[in-house]
C-alpha cells in the first residue's frame, strides 16, 4: 500500500495518544477515517481536527472488549463508506503488580482489552479487507512484546500474545495471498497517558521499592519519550514497505536487539537492574495528616 489516498482506515483508541496521530496524519493524506474510542469527549475532538482537513469521518464509541459491539462497528463502517482499507487495532490500557499479588480480575481486565479487543478487530475487519484486495491489518504490541519485566506480566502477556498472534496471522495471508498483509507495531516509551491511566496495585513496590503512584510519575517522566506524532510516522511508513515488524523508539530498537542476542540471559540483566533501581529509588514523602480544627 504505497498509498492512503481515498482508502478509509479505521482506528480503535483514536480518542488520544498514538490512535488521534494515525488519525490526523492519515487525514492529511487525504485518508477517510472510521474512529472510535470509550472516551467520547477525546474522539470528539478528534474527529473535528480530522475534518478540518477535508476528509470524511466516522465515529462511534466503541468498547473493543465487546465483541458484538466491535463487529458491529465493522459492519456500520462498510455500510457508511463501502470499504475499509486497513484496521488499526490500537486501543489498549496498562497494569502493573506482581504475580502474587495481582487478582484474576486484574488480568481478566486487561486481556479482555489489549489481547481480545486485538482479536475482535482483526476477526471482524478481516473479511471486508479481504473484499478490497488491498487491506491492512496493524496491531500494537508494545516494547513489552518483546521482552519481560517483573512486575509487569499482564501487560507482558497480552503484549506477547498480540505479537505471536499478528505473526502467525501474517503468515497465513502470506500463504493466502489475497491482497491482505499484517505488521506487528512494538513502540518503546511514547508520550502518552498510558502511564497516568494505568492500574497499578501495592504488591509493585517489592519490584521498584517504590508506592504505585511514585512508579507511575517516574514512568511517565522519565521513560516516555516519543512523541505520538512520531510513532504514527514510523507506523505509516512501516505499512507503505509492508514490514512485519515495526520497532518504535531507540528503546524498542535496543531491547530488540538485546532479546536476540541474549535470549535467556537478559532476565538476569533486568533482574539486576530492577534490584539496583528500588535499592536507590527515592521514598515517598510521608504524608502528614492536618488535625481538624
Amino acid at each position: 500500500m504505497n498509498s492512503f489516498i481515498n482508502k478509509v482506515a479505521a482506528i480503535t483508541g483514536a480518542g488520544s495518544g498514538i490512535g488521534r496521530a494515525l488519525a490526523l496524519n492519515l487525514a492529511g493524506q487525504g485518508c477517510n477515517l472510521a474512529i472510535s474510542d470509550v472516551n467520547a469527549a477525546g474522539l470528539k475532538e478528534t474527529a473535528e481536527a480530522a475534518r478540518q482537513q477535508g476528509v470524511k469521518v466516522l465515529k462511534t464509541v466503541v468498547n473493543v472488549a465487546d465483541r458484538a459491539a466491535v463487529h458491529a462497528w465493522a459492519d456500520e463502517v462498510v455500510r457508511e463508506f463501502g470499504k475499509v482499507n486497513l484496521i488499526f487495532n490500537n486501543a489498549g490500557v496498562a497494569h502493573a503488580g506482581t504475580v502474587e499479588g495481582s487478582d484474576y480480575a486484574e488480568y481478566e481486565w486487561i486481556m479482555n482489552i489489549n489481547f481480545w479487543g486485538v482479536m475482535h478487530g482483526t476477526k471482524a475487519f478481516l473479511p471486508y479487507l479481504k473484499a478490497t484486495g488491498d487491506g491492512h491489518i496493524i496491531n500494537i504490541s508494545s516494547i513489552f512484546g518483546l521482552f519481560a519485566q517483573p512486575g509487569m506480566s499482564a501487560y507482558n502477556a497480552t503484549k506477547f500474545a498480540v505479537r505471536g498472534f499478528t505473526e502467525a496471522l501474517r503468515q497465513e495471508l502470506d500463504m493466502d495471498a489475497c491482497g491482505v498483509s499484517a505488521s506487528c507495531v512494538h513502540p518503546g516509551g511514547i508520550k502518552t497517558n498510558i502511564a497516568k491511566t494505568a492500574r497499578m496495585n501495592d504488591s509493585l513496590s517489592k519490584v521498584t521499592g517504590q508506592d504505585a503512584d511514585t512508579a507511575r510519575s517516574q514512568f511517565h517522566d522519565q521513560l516516555l519519550r516519543t512523541t505520538p506524532e512520531k510513532a504514527a510516522e514510523v507506523i505509516l511508513n512501516g505499512v507503505r514497505r509492508n514490514q512485519r515488524r515495526i520497532l518504535i523508539g531507540g528503546d524498542a530498537v535496543a531491547t530488540d536487539l538485546m532479546q536476540r542476542s541474549l535470549p535467556a540471559l537478559y532476565q538476569r540483566l533486568v533482574v539486576t537492574t530492577m534490584r539496583l533501581a528500588a535499592r536507590f529509588a527515592p521514598k515517598p514523602k510521608a504524608r502528614v495528616e492536618q488535625a481538624a480544627e
